[in-house]
């Protein structure tokens, strides 16, 4: 029978054993869901070419997920709404952990690590208070340690800004319930709000939107290296009517909204999937997998730039000089000139989102 000291010593060299990082596993740039075709729901590691240089297998489809800021390691969350969230090895495909929301709560699809990847945080419904949470976790334990609120109705997305002390927060305004579904119940009185927090909670700002918009759902975000924020929405009125569905933030000052002309706007159908700023700051675009369509502005003047017909995109990022894109046939290409470029085609279908991973420098 082993002894105590074997014991100890074996904690002490499983402690000090050397941490898998992104290396371990390619060094991939993005993480992305998709459905395989064997069937299996997985999580994929992506560099800038579209090569798939790793993939785990998820328990059901997935939404989103957080890659941890130096371990080859990730969060997926289910798609929305969920009650779940795994936390997966990517090197070895390992489940080190499952989030699991309390009772009286689900998930909302998106998170983030701290800075230090100590810290894990989630955007959640409080669906009985009718509230938004960010729920904190511990992340070497996954215990959940903390909550505050996120400062409006449907948290979906957020992010960690450049300063590294503050999360941007979508409050898509959208109240559900589980026993309705996917149901939207307060559309009438919606009111998103995007939201600045600290990483203990304390409220920074907040912006929303004109009161003839109540109905555009914040519901994805992008942030440009020097703090500037970009915002995709989802419109829950009238089809007849075409609103932006591209914002820009930046703190202490009015959000900027952005459109195409009405017969390119229109092509959206009140939908924008995913967004995201070029490598070098000067382009934001936006896809609509409902439209087949990914729209390109220029983020100094405000202007539409383009309009790329893609069947179902929806997954976007920045590569290294432009912006790249994931459909749901399968394909991943850069844009980094007048036309797309197709990089790759993955015998799998490609979900909503690009994640970045961000290598240490």
């Amino acid at each position: 029978m082993p002894s105590r000291r074997h014991f100890l010593a074996g904690l002490t060299a499983a402690t000090l054993s050397p941490i898998r990082g992104w290396a371990s596993v390619g060094a991939p740039d993005f993480l992305a869901a998709g459905l395989f075709p064997d069937g299996s729901h997985r999580l994929a590691g992506l560099n800038e070419q579209g090569e798939t240089l790793f993939s785990v297998p998820l328990p059901a489809r997935g939404h989103a997920a957080a890659a941890h800021p130096f371990k080859a390691q990730a969060v997926a969350f289910a798609r929305r709404p969920g009650t779940f969230a795994v936390v997966v090895d990517c090197a070895t495909g390992a489940q080190i952990a499952q989030l699991t929301a309390p009772e009286g709560r689900h998930f909302y699809g998106h998170g983030t690590f701290s800075p230090d990847g100590t810290t894990f945080f989630a955007t959640e419904n409080n669906y009985e208070a009718g509230i938004g949470v960010i729920s904190v976790w511990n992340a070497d334990s996954f215990v959940r340690i903390a909550e505050f609120p996120s400062g409006g109705v449907g948290p979906h997305d957020m992010r960690l800004m450049p300063d590294r002390q503050t999360l941007v927060i979508t409050n898509g305004g959208i109240q559900t319930h589980p026993e309705t579904g996917r149901t939207k119940l307060n559309l009438p009185v919606m009111d998103p709000n995007l939201t600045y927090l600290s990483l203990s909670g304390t409220f920074l700002e907040q912006i929303s939107l004109p009161r003839y918009l109540h109905k555009n759902s914040i519901r994805h975000l992008a942030v440009r290296q020097d703090g500037l924020v970009g915002f995709a929405m989802q419109w829950q009125g009238s089809t007849s009517e075409h609103p932006p569905l591209l914002g820009l933030h930046r703190l202490g000052e009015a959000p900027r909204l952005l459109s195409a002309p009405d017969k390119d706007q229109s092509m959206l159908q009140g939908y924008a999937g995913s967004v995201a700023f070029s490598a070098d700051g000067t382009a934001i675009a936006i896809t609509c997998p409902r439209g087949n369509v990914l729209h390109q502005f220029d983020v100094t003047n405000g202007t539409f730039a383009n309009a790329h017909a893609l069947e179902d995109v929806c997954g976007l990022g920045a590569g290294s000089d432009g912006l790249v894109f994931t459909t749901g046939t399968g394909l991943f290409g850069t844009l980094t000139g007048l036309s797309p470029m197709i990089r790759a085609h993955a015998h799998c279908q490609w979900d909503n989102h690009l994640i970045p991973i961000r290598h240490p420098e």
